[in-house]
């Protein structure tokens, strides 16, 4: 099993609530993905960070709106 590690430090969020850094982890590495045209190898930083700040449901969330195309983000 990977062992699972805790996103570096941004100064961009430095309170102790994560939900804005949740938030932009998971639309930078959609749009990450995106850019590079679905090779996710260069995306690993966005998801890694993504997978230790967010809650399992609220990618599912997420991922159900981006399928039906009601996701709140441009980017993704």
């Amino acid at each position: 099993m990977e062992e699972q590690k805790t996103a570096p430090y941004n100064p961009r969020f430095p309170n102790q609530n994560q939900t804005k850094h949740c938030w932009a982890n998971y639309v930078d590495f959609h749009g990450c993905v995106k850019h590079y045209n679905g090779d996710d190898s260069k995306c690993q930083t966005f998801f890694n960070s993504m997978k230790s700040l967010c809650p399992e449901a609220w990618i599912s969330e997420w991922d159900e709106q981006r399928d039906k195309t009601i996701f709140p983000s441009e980017r993704v």
